[in-house]
């Protein structure tokens, strides 16, 4: 693990798991804390405003670090979380650092948990393993280049030069697997008139075979963060994960915004 991707994790667990908040953060941020985290404002102490009171609600927590990539000076966390018994969440954390390799910003993506998709997936299983490192910039190229044409442009009907034809599993509670449950998805929004626009990427990171963006999206008109995780192999698509949550208004984020 490098220290980079050490200081991220230590962050989430010695911080939120453990509860050692102050500790957490003397060790592992740097001279500044941008905040992106909805309803939680800058620096230290706005940290330890929203996660005090946050630990005493929430005594009983698991969280599970699923996956990890790096790129550069930023490290992706894709989060499992329980709260007592019953509550599940899934979340997407992005974390840029200093030379230092200490955490400096902080952008994240929330949404309940525990569900499964049509074809029987969870919102968190699957493929975890970084592989084809040498493939980085190639496989970061063509999620770009497919998030430009399909998703921002709408030519679905480009999408097999994106997303394999053989393998496509979906872990999107609403979305099955292979191209045409992709194609069912879109086909069902349409029918209920409802838009899905993808309006900006704003982050677009990778390591070998693992591709994550960060996008602003209009949901059927509600502006919405989302993070997308896409595996891939031999230049395609094979895998997709993603956490979406509503961006909050400037009184809600609490900080300067989710982007």
């Amino acid at each position: 693990m490098t220290a980079k991707l050490d200081n991220a994790v230590g962050l989430y667990l010695r911080g939120i798991r453990d509860g050692e908040a102050r500790e957490a953060l003397d060790q592992y941020v740097g001279h500044r804390y941008t905040q992106h985290s909805t309803g939680v404002a800058d620096g230290k102490e706005g940290f330890l405003a929203f996660f005090e009171p946050f630990l005493e609600r929430n005594p009983h927590r698991e969280i599970e670090v699923v996956r990890a990539i790096e790129d550069g000076s930023y490290v992706f966390l894709h989060v499992r979380q329980t709260l007592g018994a019953t509550t599940h969440w899934v979340t997407a954390d992005l974390f840029d650092t200093d030379d230092d390799d200490r955490i400096v910003e902080h952008w994240d993506t929330i949404a309940a948990g525990g569900l499964t998709t049509p074809s029987g997936h969870t919102q968190t299983d699957g493929a975890t393993e970084v592989t084809d490192l040498d493939l980085t910039e190639q496989n970061k190229q063509r999620v770009g280049e497919f998030v430009t044409e399909v998703l921002q442009g709408g030519r679905t009907d480009r999408i097999g030069e994106f997303v394999s034809p053989y393998q496509y599993v979906q872990h999107n509670p609403l979305v099955g697997d292979g191209i045409e449950g992709f194609a069912a998805f879109a086909a069902g929004l349409a029918a209920e008139g409802q838009s899905l626009r993808y309006a900006k990427v704003h982050r677009l990171i990778g390591q070998g075979n693992f591709v994550v963006t960060l996008s602003e999206v209009d949901w059927a008109g509600t502006p919405t963060a989302v993070f997308d995780i896409f595996r891939l192999a031999d230049g395609l698509v094979v895998e997709h994960w993603d956490v979406a949550e509503p961006v909050p208004s400037p009184a809600e984020a609490n900080n300067s915004g989710k982007f």
